[in-house]
């Protein structure tokens, strides 16, 4: 069996982390709503588990979100982000796109952090609403 790739991030608010990258990669939030109502009624999922996200029920701690590559989880974590990160994301979009992107991705909660031209093309490395660095090139 070939394994499929999730990207899990860690969050003090999954809801809202999950709501920025979804519209970053124009992926659809995961609706929970029903599984979640199922595991309540079941005794299986205590109500202060649970969130109203919108117009949707949700996992309290967790939120996901799919589109064309891989799923996004992200999950509730006690402690703050505290170092660089030792993996990140490159969102290649083309030099003539990239600064468009960049607006675009800073509108919706990202903050630029530096922009280089060491490894070759023009790469900008942000931040997310969370702090998790990721790099539009």
């Amino acid at each position: 069996m070939t394994p499929t790739l999730q990207i899990a991030f860690d969050a003090a608010d999954p809801h809202a982390l999950v709501r920025f990258w979804a519209a970053a990669l124009g992926y659809e939030v995961e609706d929970h709503t029903e599984i979640v109502g199922s595991l309540v009624a079941a005794g299986r999922l205590d109500e202060s588990e649970t969130v109203v996200d919108g117009d949707r029920r949700a996992f309290r701690d967790v939120a996901t979100a799919r589109g064309d590559g891989p799923r996004l989880f992200v999950q509730r974590v006690g402690e703050p982000k505290s170092a660089k990160n030792r993996v990140h994301l490159d969102l290649q979009v083309g030099a003539a796109d990239a600064p468009g992107e960049v607006e675009r991705l800073v509108a919706l909660g990202a903050r630029v952090l530096w922009t280089t031209t060491d490894r070759g093309p023009v790469t900008t490395t942000l931040a997310d609403p969370e702090g998790n660095e990721f790099c539009v090139s």
